[in-house]
C-alpha cells in the first residue's frame, strides 16, 4: 500500500516538476533595439521582463539632464529582477517596494506580456506610479502587471526620477540644455519610456499603435501632462487617469520660479555652481530635501516639455485627441483637512470655510452644505477632497470632453471603502489619506475604518492586485468590485470603450447632462449632481 501511494504521489509530482524545469530551461527572450533581454516565464504563462534599461543611468554629468539613449550591449542581458527605485525619502507607509535597493541609476521599466511571439500586436498599457513626485516605484505590488497581462494586454510599469533629481530647475541647467529648459526630468523620463515602447514593444508582442497610458495621483497628473506635451501626445492611443491632473494638482510653475527654487536649494547645500551640485553625493542631496525651508521642486513651463501652461493648451485643444477614462474617489481627503482638530459643528465648519474663502465663504457653505454633525462631516470631506484632487480631475474630464476632438470621455466615481484590516498584520494603521503607517510601537493608534474610498484605495482593485496587499481582509465583495473595475479598464485599453459583456453600461460624457459610473458593490451609472461646485472652484 505504501509503495502504491508513493507511486501515485510521484505520478502527480513529476509532471509539475518537469513543467517547472521547462520554465527554467527555456526562459523567454526578446530582441530590443539595444540588445537581447531574457526574462522569466511565470507559472501563469505570462512572460515577465524586469529591470530593462530605457535610458542611460542619470548619474555624474547626466544628473539633471534629459534622459539619454541606452547604449547597446552584446550577448543576452538578464532582466529577471526589478531595478533600483529612484532616490526618495520614506514618506508614505503604503509603498511595498520589491526594487533592487535605491539609486540615482533608476531608469528601468518592467514588461509583462501574454504574447508567445513577436507578431501578436496586442494592446499595451504603460502605468506611471503615484507618490507626489517625491516617492513611488514601478516594483510596487499594487501596480504588478501580471494580472492585467492575463487579460491579453502587454503591461508595463516605468520608473522616473523624483524630488530634487527629477524636478529641480536652475539657471545653469537651463543654459546648458540644448532645449533651454530645466526642471522636468521626471516627465522627460516618462516620455523617453514612451519612445522606448514605440521602438521596442513589438518585440514583446505589443502594438505600438495601441498604447494606453495610465496612472494614479502623481501618475495621473503625469498622464495629463504627457497628453499635452508635444514630446508625447502623438505616442499614445488612450489615457486613464485615477485622481489628479496638472490642471490643478501639482501644476507646473513658470520656469523663472523653478530656477529661483533651484538657486535657493543650491545656496542651502553650499553649492556655488552646477559643478558643485553634481559633486555632492545623491544621499546628501536627498537628505538635504528634508531640511526646514527647502523649496518644493515643481515641474516648470519650460518651453520644451510644456510649451505653454497646460490649462491654456487644453483650452486650445492642443492635447492628444484620444479616448479618456478618468475619475476620483469618494474620500480623497478626510474632513480634518478642513476642520483640523475641531469637531464637525456648524460653527467650526463655518469658521474654517471663512478662513479659506473669505468673502466668498457663504457661496461655499451653500455648495457644500450641512447642518447635522454627520452632514457637516460629509460636506467638509467633499470640500477637502475636491480642493485636493477632485476638482483637477473634473477639470481634465471637462476640458477633454470639450476640446478633445470628439473622442469619448468616460468618468467614474469610486466609492468602495476598504474592508477591515487583516488582524494578522499586527500594528498597522490606516492613515487618513489612505496610506498605511507601519509601526513597531505596541501603542500604535489604529484609525477607524474610512467611510468612503480614500486616496489611492482603487489601485489594487483596478489592476487586479488585491492579493498583493496583505494589510486588509479582502471579502468576496471586494473581489467582485475588482473584477468589474479591472474589466472596465481592460476593455478600455483594448477598444477605447470600457463597456463589455456582463458589465453595467457606462455612458460616455455627453454634451447635455453628464453621466458617470459609480463603482462600488452596486456599480451603476449616475447623473452629475454637483457641477455647480466645480464651476465655482474653476473660478478660484
Amino acid at each position: 500500500m505504501k509503495i502504491l501511494f508513493a507511486s501515485v504521489l510521484l505520478a502527480i509530482q513529476l509532471p509539475a516538476a518537469i513543467a517547472q524545469s521547462n520554465l527554467q530551461a527555456n526562459p523567454p527572450q526578446a530582441k530590443t533595439v539595444n540588445g537581447t533581454v531574457e526574462g522569466v516565464l511565470e507559472a501563469s504563462g505570462i512572460r515577465a521582463f524586469k529591470g530593462i534599461p530605457f535610458a542611460q543611468p542619470p548619474v555624474g554629468d547626466l544628473r539633471w539632464k534629459e534622459p539619454q539613449p541606452v547604449k547597446n550591449w552584446t550577448g543576452v542581458r538578464k532582466t529577471t529582477k526589478f531595478g533600483p527605485r529612484a532616490m526618495q525619502r520614506p514618506i508614505f507607509g503604503d509603498m511595498g517596494f520589491r526594487s533592487d535597493g535605491m539609486s540615482e541609476d533608476c531608469l528601468y521599466l518592467n514588461v509583462w506580456t501574454p504574447a508567445k511571439s513577436a507578431n501578436e500586436k496586442l494592446p499595451v498599457l504603460v502605468y506611471f506610479y503615484g507618490g507626489g513626485f517625491v516617492a513611488g516605484d514601478g516594483s510596487e505590488g499594487r501596480y504588478d502587471g501580471e494580472s492585467m497581462a492575463k487579460k491579453g494586454i502587454v503591461t508595463l510599469t516605468v520608473n522616473y526620477r523624483l524630488t530634487v533629481f527629477g524636478f529641480m530647475a536652475h539657471p545653469e541647467l537651463t543654459k546648458e540644455s540644448p532645449n533651454h529648459s530645466s526642471g522636468n526630468y521626471g516627465y522627460l523620463d516618462q516620455s523617453a519610456a514612451l519612445r522606448w515602447v514605440q521602438a521596442n514593444i513589438a518585440a514583446f508582442g505589443g502594438d505600438p499603435k495601441r498604447v494606453t497610458i495610465a496612472g494614479e495621483s502623481a501618475g495621473s497628473a503625469s498622464v495629463s501632462a504627457q497628453m499635452v506635451s508635444p514630446l508625447s501626445r502623438n505616442l499614445i492611443a488612450g489615457a486613464i487617469g485615477e485622481s489628479g491632473s496638472v490642471l490643478g494638482t501639482l501644476p507646473p510653475t513658470p520656469l523663472a520660479e523653478g530656477e529661483k527654487a533651484g538657486e535657493k536649494f543650491a545656496t542651502m547645500v553650499g553649492a556655488n555652481s552646477l559643478a558643485d551640485l553634481r559633486a555632492i553625493s545623491a544621499e546628501k542631496l536627498l537628505e538635504a530635501t528634508a531640511n526646514p525651508g527647502t523649496p518644493r521642486f515643481s515641474s516648470t513651463v519650460d518651453g520644451y516639455f510644456f510649451p505653454k501652461p497646460p490649462r491654456a493648451m487644453y483650452e486650445a485643444g492642443e492635447q492628444a485627441h484620444v479616448p479618456l477614462l478618468v475619475g476620483w474617489n469618494s474620500q480623497e481627503m478626510g474632513y480634518q483637512a478642513m476642520l483640523g482638530k475641531e469637531q464637525p459643528t456648524s460653527e467650526a465648519y463655518a469658521n474654517a470655510v471663512k478662513k479659506a474663502y473669505g468673502e466668498r465663504a457663504d457661496e461655499v457653505l451653500k455648495l457644500y452644505a450641512g447642518s447635522t454633525p454627520e452632514e457637516i462631516e460629509q460636506a467638509a470631506t467633499d470640500l477637502a477632497g475636491d480642493r485636493f484632487i477632485g476638482y483637477s480631475t473634473w477639470k481634465w474630464a471637462d476640458a477633454q470632453s470639450k476640446t478633445g476632438g470628439g473622442k469619448p470621455v468616460y468618468r467614474y466615481y469610486y466609492s468602495r471603502p476598504r474592508p477591515a484590516m487583516n488582524p494578522e498584520m499586527g500594528n498597522v494603521s490606516a492613515g487618513l489619506a489612505g496610506g498605511v503607517v507601519k509601526s513597531n510601537d505596541a501603542t500604535a493608534i489604529k484609525m477607524p475604518p474610512a467611510k468612503g474610498a480614500v486616496h489611492s484605495a482603487e489601485i489594487e482593485y483596478a489592476m487586479g492586485n488585491l492579493p498583493y496587499n496583505k494589510v486588509y481582509a479582502w471579502t468576496p465583495e471586494d473581489y467582485k468590485v475588482s473584477e468589474i473595475m479591472q474589466n472596465y479598464f481592460a476593455n478600455f485599453i483594448k477598444t477605447g470603450n470600457p463597456n463589455g459583456s456582463g458589465l453595467p453600461n457606462w455612458p460616455a460624457v455627453g454634451n447635455g447632462s453628464v453621466q458617470y459610473m459609480q463603482i462600488d458593490v452596486n456599480t451603476r451609472a449616475e447623473t452629475e449632481k454637483h457641477r455647480d461646485r466645480y464651476l465655482f472652484l474653476d473660478k478660484q
